[in-house]
């Protein structure tokens, strides 16, 4: 696995007013931006390549982190325009750059201290999972995960998908009868979220995770990047 895509696009309405002048992802927590975090991490497994998709503020991002040069890295940047494109349709659009193989994926808005290294380079179906406990904010979880390793949008106990995974483009081979009509999806390029094809591959057995019990932060209110910024500011 060589190749990286990091979720950079949304607003961050929740976060305001510090997403008002600064895209959520170049935060700092812990005297670094969050997005730099993962950076370092990517690298340090052997990725090379790391898309990253932009819409609010879209030209922060190769000010702040330039070629990828420093981390060892070749950063390519998709801005998607004034509206984003979604996890499915900015996925979509950055499969050219992706490739045939199998990519992580890693929301650039959650800090986790996940050794990268744990996940599959090869994912038995068309995804990986990382599952968490379920935080206060979202308490009903997102999908179950079976004692054989796969992940099911039904039944219990449930987790939450923590916004790290490993997929692969095969998942997107039916995407348009999957979403359906639904606003965005004969755009071009198109818009729509990646829930519905999780969900269908689920359905077949082939989406597979894990669990992680280790720190895991979905740095969604200014709250919860204070104390995450205390928190490794601390260790």
């Amino acid at each position: 696995m060589r190749k990286a895509m990091i979720f950079a696009a949304g607003r961050g309405e929740r976060m305001r007013p510090l997403t008002d002048t600064t895209a959520k992802p170049l935060l700092p927590a812990g005297g670094k931006r969050l997005i730099e975090w993962h950076l370092e991490k990517l690298a340090a497994l052997g990725i090379r390549d790391v898309v990253i998709n932009t819409s609010h503020l879209a030209g922060q991002f190769p000010q702040a982190l330039g070629d990828g040069d420093r981390w060892g890295l070749r950063i390519r940047y998709l801005d998607e325009g004034p509206v984003p494109l979604e996890t499915g349709g900015g996925m979509l659009n950055a499969l050219p750059l992706l490739g045939p193989e199998p990519f992580l994926l890693v929301n650039g808005d959650v800090w986790s201290d996940l050794d990268f290294a744990t996940l599959p380079g090869r994912p038995r179906g068309h995804a990986h999972l990382v599952l968490v406990a379920n935080p206060s904010h979202h308490a009903d979880g997102d999908f179950v995960l079976a004692d054989d390793g796969t992940v099911h949008a039904e039944g219990a106990p449930r987790w939450t998908y923590a916004g790290i995974g490993v997929f692969r483009p095969e998942l997107f081979g039916n995407w348009r009868e999957v979403v359906g009509e639904v606003d965005g999806a004969d755009q071009r390029p198109p818009r729509f979220r990646l829930l519905p094809l999780l969900v269908d591959a689920m359905r077949r057995g082939a989406v597979g995770g894990q669990r992680h019990d280790g720190h895991w932060v979905d740095v969604g209110t200014p709250q919860r990047l204070r104390e995450l910024d205390a928190g490794l500011r601390h260790d």
